[in-house]
């Protein structure tokens, strides 16, 4: 009789080591610094939505609109800062943190925030810290975004043509047909595109737009990110 106990006494031994060794992954939910003008969010596959407000949690699945004229700061994760202008629409495909399952408290391994731009513009601060690691993606159509380091930079879509500009740093982006690129700042790429190279910012007026509406929005999500931690962590 004890073989098998010993048996089950390694086996619940391994099953409580894995359980601890494993990352517990939760839903989260984006935080909301500053709302002008009207700008709803929710499920848009039953059209039921609401005005956001600052007590808004923006959540995975939820799409969030804004009108002409408005515009949105919020947090997707502390280390992705978006200012999304008027006209324009994204929706969250994924916002989550992984934790060690053998603590209750602390412990956090990753976040990770996912989001799909389907028309409009989105400006986007991604600075990582050591506590954790950050990932962030951001999709438009068929072309993934995906920042690894320090970088400011601004994405618009038509739903046809997608614009990238850098303003600070670099940033990584893919499409499906077509070779990865990395944007040094100061320059921009459009897809689809025959260019094998990515654009300086001073030969075209709309990156060269996007480029002072980043460092403009740069400045405001870095007082608004200051503010709230002052009140507490994301």
């Amino acid at each position: 009789m004890r073989l098998p106990l010993l048996v089950l006494s390694i086996a619940l031994c391994l099953l409580l080591a894995s359980s601890c060794s494993k990352g517990i992954n939760r839903a989260t939910a984006s935080a909301v610094f500053s709302v002008r003008g009207r700008v709803i969010f929710g499920n848009a596959e039953r059209n039921d939505f609401q005005l956001i407000t600052l007590k808004s949690r923006i959540h995975s699945g939820d799409t969030v609109r804004s009108s002409d004229g408005a515009s949105i700061d919020l947090a997707l994760i502390p280390a992705a800062l978006a200012q999304l202008p008027g006209g324009s629409e994204i929706k969250i495909d994924e916002l989550s943190i992984t934790k060690d399952g053998n603590q209750t408290a602390g412990g956090m391994r990753d976040r990770t925030a996912r989001i799909r731009l389907s028309r409009g513009k989105a400006i986007v601060l991604f600075i990582p810290t050591d506590r954790s690691a950050s990932q962030f993606a951001i999709t438009t159509g068929q072309l993934t975004i995906k920042p690894d380091s320090d970088c400011l930079f601004c994405v618009w879509t038509d739903g046809k043509t997608t614009r990238l500009t850098c303003a600070k740093g670099n940033i990584n982006a893919s499409a499906d047909v077509q070779a990865p690129v990395t944007i040094a700042a100061g320059y921009f790429q459009e897809w689809p595109t025959t260019r094998k190279a990515p654009v300086p910012a001073t030969e075209d007026a709309s990156p060269q737009i996007d480029i002072t509406e980043s460092l403009e929005a740069e400045q405001r999500l870095q007082n608004e990110a200051s503010a709230w931690q002052k009140r507490g962590p994301f």
